[in-house]
């Protein structure tokens, strides 16, 4: 057997996640207590300028950090599924959980909007301008623009499903070249990653400043409207993690064939590190442990669990879905059944390139491709971004439920 696949190294970085949290909660209530006053216009002269500049600089950092990324976690995927037997099984099933994961979302997430739909007043608070109903594109124009006439007209138009599908094929395609040229474009790819993401650490440590503007701007205009919709958008998005985290305990049943009660005891004490570190790379250790007490095999535990906290990010897809979802819903953004299948695709693609990152990182560049893959605006994702802290929570959870829960069901499926 193979040793497991080495995740890439990347640099660490550091997100002010407590500060930027601390930015919105001044920047509501500057906005809510001035309201109306010479000193809140005095404010926003400069507040409001700095949100906008360092939106832009967000969303200038995206494309080329997805690609970097992208070219890196598919590389590293199918590194993985050539190392042999039980790392196909392995990675096959991450693969049938990431999809079905999206494509619950997609359902999931529409229907909950339906019936507890988003306050009207909190919409345009929260849409960032963008409130702007569409024209539904056909089957016929999502097939066009997966495969444009040239494709860096396509990356200067920001047209991120075409960017992501055509990396994925050559990450793909170059698996068939020889040794030398396909390390060296690996590096390339990677140096590119690791580059962009010192770029957005710098970006997103000037997070608290952006979103203190941005949420300035906000409660001066709507007062504390946004207020509840953030929460209604935490709640709403937090169901479609949960609902991957119950899928996890249904895999140990049915395809790990371990007690319900068994799982859920072994699960405690990972979960318990889970919501202190946010963190599925520092729940390893945890995760281990609760592999042994399920009786999985030592082998395939030391093999597979590192594998899955390499590659493998369960609630990614459906929380990634549900955030672009929402957004859609706030900026009045129409979702056909064909809108909705691209972004399951680019979730699914673009969560193999989200690992070992903090959550709002991963946030930013995991939400930015889905969204534009399925025509919605990120605008309202830097005011979403500042209350990742509190989803972040269920993400991991989900995260580490399922990495044990796939674990144990490969080893069953062993031979």
């Amino acid at each position: 057997m193979s040793a497991p696949v080495e995740a890439a190294k990347f640099p660490e970085i550091k997100v002010p996640a407590g500060l930027t949290f601390a930015g919105l909660v001044l920047g509501f209530a500057l906005g809510v207590l001035l309201q109306g006053t010479p000193a809140l216009a005095a404010l926003m002269e400069f507040a409001e300028p700095a949100g906008k500049l360092w939106l832009r600089a967000l969303q200038l950092t995206i494309l080329p950090l997805v690609v970097g990324l992208v070219y890196t976690g598919i590389s590293q995927t199918l590194a993985a599924a050539g190392g042999g037997r039980l790392a196909r099984r392995a990675v096959g099933l991450f693969f049938i959980c990431l999809l079905a994961a999206g494509t619950m979302s997609a359902l999931l997430i529409p229907a909950l909007l339906e019936l507890f739909p988003i306050p009207e007043r909190a919409i345009a608070a929260l849409s960032g301008g963008a409130a702007e109903a569409g024209k539904v594109p056909g089957f016929s124009e999502i097939l066009l623009a997966m495969m444009p006439e040239n494709i860096f007209a396509a990356a200067a138009a920001g047209a991120m499903l075409p960017i992501v599908l055509f990396v994925s094929v050559l990450a793909v395609a170059a698996t068939r070249i020889a040794d030398a040229p396909r390390r060296h474009l690996a590096t390339l790819f990677e140096g590119l990653a690791a580059a962009m993401m010192v770029v957005i650490g710098w970006v997103l440590a000037i997070a608290p400043i952006g979103v203190f503007g941005l949420s300035l701007a906000v409660a001066a205009n709507s007062g504390t409207d946004a207020i509840g919709a953030l929460a209604h958008y935490i709640l709403v998005v937090s169901a479609a993690g949960l609902v991957v985290m119950l899928a996890g305990y249904g895999i140990a049943l049915v395809l790990a064939r371990k007690g319900l009660g068994q799982f859920a005891r072994a699960m405690l004490p990972v979960q318990a590190v889970a919501l202190s570190t946010q963190s599925s790379l520092a729940c390893l250790p945890a995760m281990l442990g609760a592999t042994r007490k399920l009786g999985v095999r030592e082998a395939t535990a030391d093999f597979v669990l590192p594998l899955a906290v390499a590659i493998f990010r369960g609630t990614s897809p459906a929380m990634n879905m549900g955030v672009a979802i929402y957004a859609a819903y706030l900026t009045g953004t129409p979702l056909s059944p064909f809108v909705l299948a691209v972004g399951v695709l680019v979730a699914f693609l673009v969560s193999l390139s989200s690992v070992s990152l903090p959550g709002t990182l991963s946030f930013v560049i995991s939400v930015g491709p889905i969204a534009n893959a399925m025509g919605v605006p990120i605008a309202p994702l830097a005011l979403l971004v500042a209350v990742e802290i509190l989803p972040d929570l269920m993400r991991t959870l989900g995260n580490v439920t399922m990495d044990v829960a796939v674990t144990a069901a490969v080893d069953e499926g062993r031979e």
